[in-house]
């Protein structure tokens, strides 16, 4: 995992896009983790990124416990709308893939108001089977875009990226999760006080109680033994940093 500002992420981005290298960026919150300890191809999509910063502010704190800081999170909806913002201030073109489309099309309205130099090279909705992906990804190949992003669920947006990173070529692939969403104002974000708390994640059980609590408490309550057993084994080395 990198250890990176939120500052330095986008200045990272911009670089990829300057020597059009094909740079994957991937994101981790406490239930990614859990996911990808039980699920091999999730893991394996994770590692080919080229830089994981710390989505959910439980990493971070679990890096300072496990005496490997990280020096903040990295919100990945935070870094979406930063690389938006870059992309208007600089004329760089974007390709946005992922939910429906009803919600992509209200994106593509919002993009194009809040960033309006910014370029679409094209948009594609993220329900396609399997079958589709590798035309789905000639698309985005052929369109040739600065930055790419994915918002999908997990693992289906990791693994798609990594399946197809070779054939897209993407300057910046950024897996987005449910931003878009977000910024089509289908759901809303917690307040800044709850994302400080580290406590987004409670905001989205309010929203939606049945449909997240289960999930949460599992994940979470399986990040924390996570953790422990980790602090417990080895305090000064951490199975948080995949690179090594």
């Amino acid at each position: 995992m990198l250890a990176a500002t939120e500052v330095e992420a986008v200045e990272l981005c911009e670089r990829a896009i300057e020597s059009r290298q094909p740079h994957q960026i991937g994101v981790l919150n406490a239930a990614k983790i859990v996911n990808a300890a039980k699920d091999p191809a999730l893991r394996r999509a994770l590692l080919s990124c080229d830089e994981i910063f710390a989505d959910g502010q439980a990493v971070v704190w679990a890096s300072h416990i496990l005496g490997q800081p990280l020096p903040e999170r990295v919100a990945g909806i935070d870094l979406f709308e930063d690389l938006l913002d870059l992309a208007s201030r600089k004329r760089y073109s974007v390709y946005l893939l992922g939910a429906t489309r009803e919600v992509l099309d209200r994106v593509v309205e919002v993009v194009e108001q809040r960033y309006p130099n910014a370029r679409i090279a094209g948009h594609h909705d993220g329900y396609f089977s399997a079958a589709e992906s590798a035309a789905v990804a000639q698309d985005i190949g052929a369109s040739s875009p600065d930055m790419l992003f994915v918002a999908m669920t997990s693992p289906k947006k990791e693994t798609f990226i990594a399946a197809n990173q070779n054939v897209m070529k993407v300057p910046v692939t950024h897996g987005v999760g449910g931003s878009f969403d977000i910024l089509a104002g289908k759901t809303a974000r917690a307040p800044r006080i709850w994302q400080k708390l580290g406590m987004e994640w409670a905001f989205r059980v309010v929203q939606e109680p049945r449909r997240m609590f289960m999930r949460y408490f599992r994940t979470n309550g399986a990040f924390i033994v996570m953790v422990a057993r980790e602090y417990l084994r080895s305090p000064r080395r951490s199975r948080l940093d995949w690179n090594r």
